[in-house]
Formats: C-alpha cells, sequence, structure tokens
C-alpha cells in the first residue's frame, strides 16, 4: 500500500551512507502558516509517513552534515538552554513556591545530577569520537538501556535509605525521572554528533529544555506545587525524547549493523574509568551539598546553588567551544604530525577558561549580588566572598573538565580516575569537618579546596602524558 505522504520525502542524492534531500517547504499553492506551525506539521508528516513505512532508519535523511556554523549555533543553543534549566527553575520554585520548597527542590535536582552520571556511564565522548564506528549505534542504545535501569536501581535505593517521604519524594521522583530521559536521549544525540549533526543535537536538547521547563512553570503557576511541577517536568521530556530526539536521530543517521553482546561488555569496559572519573567529579561537586542536608536547613541548597551556578556558566561556556569539535580533536590527534597543534588546541581553550574567569569575577563583583537579590529575594551581601570563591572554582572546574575530555580522546582515561579518588576522599573528610565548624562558608570552602586539588592533579597528569609520549 502506498502512503499518500510519501510524496514529502521524494529526493535523489547520497549523503554519509544514507540518501539526502534538502528540508524544503511544502507544495506551492498551499496556505503559508506561521513558520513553526509549518515546521511541526512537516515534522509530524514526515514521523507519521516513516512509522507508516515500517522502519525510521530506511528513511530519507533532510539535513545536511558539515555544518560548523550551525553546529556552533544550535549546540550553544541546546547546551545553553541545559546549563541555565537548573538556575531558572530553582529561580521559578522560589518565586513561586518560597525558599523551603525551592531548597528541596534544588537538593533533589542535585541528587538527580548525580544519578544521571550513572545513566549515561561516560559514553557520550567515547561514543563520538568512534569515528570509525568500531561499535555499532545498536550496541549503543542497548548498552544505555542497561545503564540506566542501573541508575533507576540506584534512585530507589537512594530513596529507600534516606527516607523520602511526601513532598519530598514526589519531588525526587519527578527530578529523577526528568535525569533518566535525558540519559536516554543523550546517546541519540551522541549519534547525530558521532555523524557530523551535532546542530541536529542541539536542536534535540534545547527543545527537550525548552518544553520541559515551561511544562514546570505552568504547573506551578496551577498548583503551586513543586512536587506536581517536577512529575510535569519529567512527562515533557519524555514527550520530547519519544517524538523528536529519538526518531531525529534515525532518520538522519545511516543504518547501524546490528547488536553484538561483545560490543556491549567492550562499551562498558572501555568507558568504565571515564565513568567512575566523571562520577567521582559530580560526587566531588556535590558532597558539601550532602554534608549540608541534615545538618543545615533546606534554604542553604538554594543559598548554595544561587552562587554556584556563575561557576557552572563558566564551565558550560567553555564547553560550548570546544565540545562541537571533539570529532575533529580526535583526528588530528590520529595524525602524529598535526600533535604539536593539538598541544597549542588545549592551551588556548585553557586561556579562554582564564579570560572567562577573571571577567565573571568582575561582573560579579559590581553585579552580581544585587542580581541575586532581585532573582531570589535574599540579600546576598553576606555571602559576597563565597560567592568570589565559587567563581574561582568554577574556573578551575571548566579546565578540569576540558582535561579530562582531552585524556578521554586521547584513550588514556583510566590516567585520572586514580586523582578523582583521592579528591574524592579529601572532599569528603573536608565538607564533614567544615560543614560542622563553620556550616555554610564551610561547605564552599571544601569545594574550593577540592577543585583547586582537582585542577593541580589535572594538569599535572596531562603534563606527564604528553611528555612521556
Amino acid at each position: 500500500m502506498t502512503n499518500p505522504l510519501d510524496r514529502t520525502f521524494r529526493g535523489k542524492g547520497t549523503r554519509g551512507g544514507k540518501r539526502f534531500v534538502a528540508g524544503g517547504p511544502r507544495a506551492a499553492g498551499t496556505a503559508k502558516a506561521p513558520f513553526l506551525a509549518r515546521l511541526a506539521n512537516d515534522w509530524w508528516d514526515r514521523l507519521i509517513s516513516s512509522v507508516w513505512s515500517g522502519s525510521l532508519a530506511d528513511q530519507t535523511a533532510r539535513y545536511a552534515a558539515h555544518r560548523t556554523r550551525s553546529d556552533y549555533l544550535f549546540n550553544s543553543l541546546g547546551l545553553g538552554l541545559w546549563g541555565v534549566l537548573f538556575p531558572l527553575l530553582t529561580v521559578i520554585a522560589t518565586q513561586l513556591a518560597g525558599a523551603e520548597a525551592a531548597g528541596r527542590f534544588s537538593m533533589a535536582f542535585v541528587i538527580a545530577n548525580l544519578l544521571q552520571f550513572v545513566g549515561t556511564y561516560g559514553v557520550r565522548t567515547y561514543q563520538v569520537s568512534d569515528v570509525d564506528e568500531a561499535e555499532s549505534f545498536g550496541s549503543y542504545q542497548l548498552q544505555r538501556a542497561a545503564s540506566c535501569l542501573l541508575m533507576v536501581g540506584v534512585a530507589w535505593l537512594w530513596c529507600l535509605v534516606k527516607g523520602y517521604s511526601g513532598e519530598m519524594l514526589s519531588i525526587c521522583v519527578g527530578t529523577f525521572a526528568f535525569r533518566l530521559v535525558d540519559s536516554l536521549a543523550d546517546v541519540y544525540e551522541g549519534r547525530l554528533q558521532q555523524c557530523d549533526k551535532l546542530w541536529l543535537a542541539g536542536v534535540s536538547q534545547a527543545l527537550r529544555c525548552g518544553v520541559s521547563m515551561l511544562a514546570f512553570t505552568v504547573a506551578l503557576l496551577v498548583t503551586h506545587d513543586v512536587a506536581v511541577a517536577s512529575l510535569a517536568l519529567a512527562g515533557a521530556a519524555g514527550v520530547s525524547l519519544l517524538l523528536v530526539s529519538l526518531p531525529l536521530a534515525l532518520l538522519e543517521t545511516p543504518r547501524s549493523r546490528g547488536v553484538r553482546l561483545v560490543e556491549l561488555r567492550e562499551i562498558f569496559v572501555e568507558c568504565a574509568p571515564a565513568f567512575a572519573a566523571q562520577f567521582l567529579f559530580v560526587l566531588i561537586e556535590s558532597v558539601p551539598k550532602f554534608a549540608m542536608e541534615g545538618a543545615l536547613a533546606y534554604e542553604n541548597q538554594l543559598f548554595f546553588n544561587a552562587i554556584y551556578f556563575p561557576a557552572q556558566g563558566i564551565a558550560m561556556t567553555v564547553g560550548l567551544v570546544y565540545k562541537p569539535q571533539l570529532v575533529r580533536l580526535s583526528n588530528i590527534w590520529s595524525e602524529p604530525n598535526h600533535r604539536g597543534r593539538f598541544d597549542l588546541i588545549v592551551i588556548a581553550v585553557a586561556g579562554v577558561a582564564a579570560a572567562l574567569t577573571a571577567g565573571t569575577l568582575l561582573f560579579n563583583a559590581a553585579f552580581g549580588v544585587p542580581l541575586l537579590k532581585i532573582l531570589y529575594g535574599t540579600d546576598f551581601e553576606p555571602m559576597r566572598n563565597q560567592l568570589y570563591l565559587m567563581v574561582l572554582a568554577g574556573g578551575m572546574s571548566a579546565v578540569v573538565d576540558f582535561l579530562y575530555q582531552i585524556i578521554t580522546v586521547l584513550r588514556r582515561q583510566e590516567l585520572v580516575t586514580r586523582s578523582y579518588a583521592l579528591t574524592f576522599a579529601l572532599s569528603v573528610v573536608l565538607s564533614v569537618a567544615l560543614v560542622a565548624t563553620l556550616g555554610f562558608n564551610g561547605a564552599v570552602w571544601a569545594y574550593f579546596a577540592s577543585m583547586a586539588t582537582l585542577f593541580g592533579m589535572l594538569v599535572v597528569q596531562y603534563v606527564l602524558l604528553r611528555v612521556r609520549g
């Protein structure tokens, strides 16, 4: 039976092993609808047509690869929305539900962020730098399903051990489910990046974040219940995954060979050091917050995250500079004659991080405290010095994350695990001791000292790695 929507996808030519046609408007003569409405209708028609045909992977690709400008633009949009999602949600929760409820949401989101690293298992950089497709996309999908099941188990165990109930349990269910969807979507967006269509991955991520934020805000406006809003956040993300992220990756990339269990094992084994390092890193960032839970009121979680967000902005911005180039960096490293150029890129990105840190510090010295007061309705003047410490820690954190990605590209990610483990142990000792003696200030100092230690260790690791060849 012929699908009446097939005419939408007529075209010819190939690109990247898959037929390619440029996307275009509907047939002439159709009344012009608003751009977003046309885009949504075209996508819906394409999705239904693909389902009708019985296979998403065998359909015609419509969007071009190798679009560097679009890669930067849409990846920046996606990462930008992803980066500001947590800060904006906490501001919205503070304004509509109060500091205590926002603090609970903030704590739940911190735990969800930690659990997400179990779900992603440190595979993204390994996947996108697998330019020769040593492992099939089917194997990457199966591995992600397995790690997400592990994430669900850890989340259940965490709530059981902590004894969460009532509102806090509902908030955790919503935020954990949201990050579960994020983890599942990541493997499909990684596939798009692997096939040099990072801009489509950015579109997918931006749409998911935007729709989820809107759902959270509307639900909170209507109910003034953070638990209900958290569930709406997860629901909107799930719809975005099913209708956009998953089909987009299958439609716009070549069909992958089948799953092989030996490849599944290889992914788990090869990415275990990366997972350990990333999980330990986010633990290092989270230990001061865990030390505050129970010892201090939940509103302190809100204050800590409020002064942490400018630091997070540094890491996010630096990521916008280098993450679109991870595939190209892998190709540069694969050519021994170009490794001097590779070192120059590393130095340049570190310089960008230093400049951003200095600029952020100056901005916060002039406007940071008044701006935070407007956003959160609390006087942050007593926390000015803590804000500066957080910004400096954020600059070091950005370089740490970059060096980790670089060492992963070099396929030597196991080297950083020891540094992360030592820093984690130090962070636990400092956080418990300093929070018990200095309270909120102790949490900030513990975070700063941990980042400084990790920064020093990874710089030494990278230098030794390059000197030894």
